[in-house]
Formats: C-alpha cells, sequence, structure tokens
C-alpha cells in the first residue's frame, strides 16, 4: 500500500510499504479523510517539538471497519469510525490515575509513531468509536474538536463568561466553537485579518481582536471588557508573546488554559499569577469521553463543524497540500485529505 512520509523539514513523499496485519484485539480500517493540523504543518516545517524524521503523519482521520472480530462495542465491518491517536502506556503515574491523555510515555499518531496517513492502519479495538451515521468527512474533524473542547473544559466555561481565545487556527476556532456551546460570551484574536473574518463570518464568536502589536491588544481587550480582563482565556497557538497575551487579558481571579504546543521559553514576570491569583492550567490530548461527547453534539447538527474546513485535497495530492498550506496558512484553516483521490 502507498503511506505519506515527512521525511524532512520541508519534504513530503509516498512509500509502498506492507499492509498491516491485524492482532488479536484490533481491526483493519481503510482510511477514508485525514485532516492535517497545526502540529502536522509544524512536523513539515521542522518547528513541531515532538516529531522524528522520517514519520508518516497524521492523527485526524475517519475509516471504514474492513476486519474486526467480535466485539461488546458493536462494532462490525462496513462501519464508518474515527479513533483516539493518543497510545498511553498504562502504567505510569498518570496512567495509574486515569489522567491517560497526560501518559508520561505518550505516543501520538503522527507524532512520536506512525501516524494514520496511508491507505490501510490497525487499531486496537478500545480505540475505535462508532461514528453514529456521521459522513466521513465530518468524522475526521472530531479529533482536533476534541482537543479544543478538552482544554475549554479545563478552563471551566460556565454561561455567560467572556472568554477570550488567542489564536484564529483550526484548534482556536474549535475553542471558540466549545466555549460558546458552554454559554461563554466568545472573541478571538489573531494576526491574521482573513482568519478573523472568517470566524467572524462563519462562527457567530462575538467580536475579534487585531493582534497587531501588544499596545493594541491590550487596548482593545480593555474596551471590550471594561478594563476588567476576560474570565477566560485560552492559548491556541503556542508561541511566548501569544502566553503573555493570555496572561496579560486574563482578569484577576479568572482562567487561562494553555493548549498551543511550541519549543521557545518564555521570560515574562511571572508574580503577575500571584498577583491576579491567575487559575493557569495546560491541557494535553482529550479523552475517550471528549470523543463519545463530541459524536453526540455533532450528531444534533448545532454545531457547524465542516466550515473549519477551508480546503480538501486527495490523498495524491499531499506534497501540494503540505506546500499550500506552509505558504497560505494565514488565510487556510483545516486542510483536508481525501483517501479516495
Amino acid at each position: 500500500m502507498r503511506a505519506i512520509y515527512i521525511d524532512e523539514p520541508g519534504k513530503v513523499s509516498f512509500r509502498d510499504i506492507p499492509a498491516p496485519v491485524r492482532k488479536p484485539g484490533e481491526a483493519l480500517l481503510k482510511v477514508l479523510y485525514g485532516g492535517i493540523c497545526g502540529s502536522d504543518l509544524g512536523s513539515y516545517r521542522g518547528t513541531f517539538a515532538y516529531f522524528d524524521y522520517p514519520r508518516i503523519p497524521g492523527h485526524e482521520f475517519s475509516a471504514e471497519i474492513v476486519e474486526i472480530d467480535e466485539n461488546d462495542k458493536g462494532l462490525k465491518p462496513g462501519m464508518v469510525v474515527t479513533c483516539n491517536p493518543y497510545f498511553n502506556c498504562g502504567h505510569c503515574y498518570s496512567c495509574e490515575r486515569g489522567i491517560v491523555n497526560a501518559c508520561t510515555s505518550n505516543e501520538t499518531m503522527g507524532c512520536q509513531r506512525d501516524g494514520a496517513f496511508c491507505e490501510y492502519i490497525t487499531m486496537p479495538v478500545e480505540r475505535i468509536y462508532d461514528g453514529k451515521g456521521l459522513p466521513a468527512s465530518v468524522l475526521c474533524l472530531i479529533e482536533p474538536f476534541c482537543i479544543s473542547w478538552h482544554g475549554v473544559s479545563r478552563a471551566h466555561v460556565k454561561e455567560g463568561d467572556k472568554v477570550l481565545v488567542v489564536g484564529a487556527g483550526t484548534i482556536g476556532v474549535l475553542a471558540a466553537i466549545a466555549a460558546k456551546a458552554k454559554g461563554g460570551e466568545v472573541y478571538i484574536a489573531d494576526v491574521a485579518p482573513a482568519k478573523l473574518e472568517y470566524a467572524k463570518e462563519n462562527f457567530g464568536v462575538a467580536g475579534t481582536i487585531l493582534n497587531s502589536s501588544p499596545e493594541e491588544f491590550t487596548k482593545q481587550c480593555d474596551a471590550i471588557t471594561g478594563n476588567k480582563g476576560f474570565d477566560v482565556t485560552i492559548e491556541a497557538v503556542g508561541l511566548p508573546s501569544t502566553f503573555q497575551n493570555c496572561i496579560d487579558a486574563a482578569a484577576f481571579g479568572g482562567h487561562m488554559v494553555l493548549i498551543g504546543v511550541g519549543k521557545q521559553n518564555l521570560d515574562f514576570n511571572f508574580t503577575l499569577l500571584q498577583k491576579k491569583e491567575l487559575n493557569v492550567c495546560g491541557s494535553r490530548n482529550a479523552l475517550k469521553k471528549d470523543f463519545l461527547e463530541l459524536i453526540d453534539l455533532v450528531k444534533t447538527g448545532t454545531v457547524p463543524l465542516e466550515k473549519i474546513v477551508t480546503n480538501t485535497y486527495g490523498f495524491s495530492e499531499a506534497p501540494k497540500a503540505f506546500a499550500d498550506f506552509s505558504a497560505h496558512a494565514g488565510e487556510m484553516l483545516k486542510v483536508r485529505l481525501d483517501f479516495s483521490k
């Protein structure tokens, strides 16, 4: 079968590799759609913290079950599913306490282990979730939604909270959708005007902030909140400057959650955390319950999930998809691969 590889920064190729053979407790899946996320783009650019070359990317996907043994989950051949791509060790302190998303030896598909961007994969049955009739083109978007949903849940967004999401990429926009679903009045900030306009037009955010400078950012935040600060700030970029934005924009006694991943260090006045008595937390991966909740939520039709897709390429166009995304990241949101083409 054919597989997509990121061989080195800036280079994507196809390789012919043996088709996988499932083991007991696994299912054989035919991949249908995949999403290129910010971490995949970072891997392509050489800026992502959790990637080794060469590797098959991809952890956002939908698939059809080809082979599976009888199981207590009702999963059968022909069903369209999505999967949990975060492989935890099962025996570290985090896993012992049930915090499997923060396993100290976590291996996420497409990052620390080969991913799903090939024609067939095998997956443990317990990591496979019934799509409940959602189209394969939508199911591949559940995993990134889970990342944002999990982070917003960590921030304890409640009805009426003023929420600021810094970063209008896919994860940021999905965090805005999640915060709205939990009752927040949501604003989103970014350096790219096109992304802000897209977020405002398609996802009903209360307002946008063009993050053109620290001074302008602060001025707009003060205007929106009446100098009170936001109840919740969510970092969805992974840069020192945007982390600082979230600390600065948070209200005294507010919540700040970090979802973005980066490699750079931050030098800042940490006493501000004490002064504001901020509740600062990180958010990593997602849990099974996030997948199950969001499949049900998207099934209701109340969330415009597919609007996050701005570009779709065929499987055979993968090198072009990565190159285009890298060159035009300011105008492109979710990039999706159709494995039938």
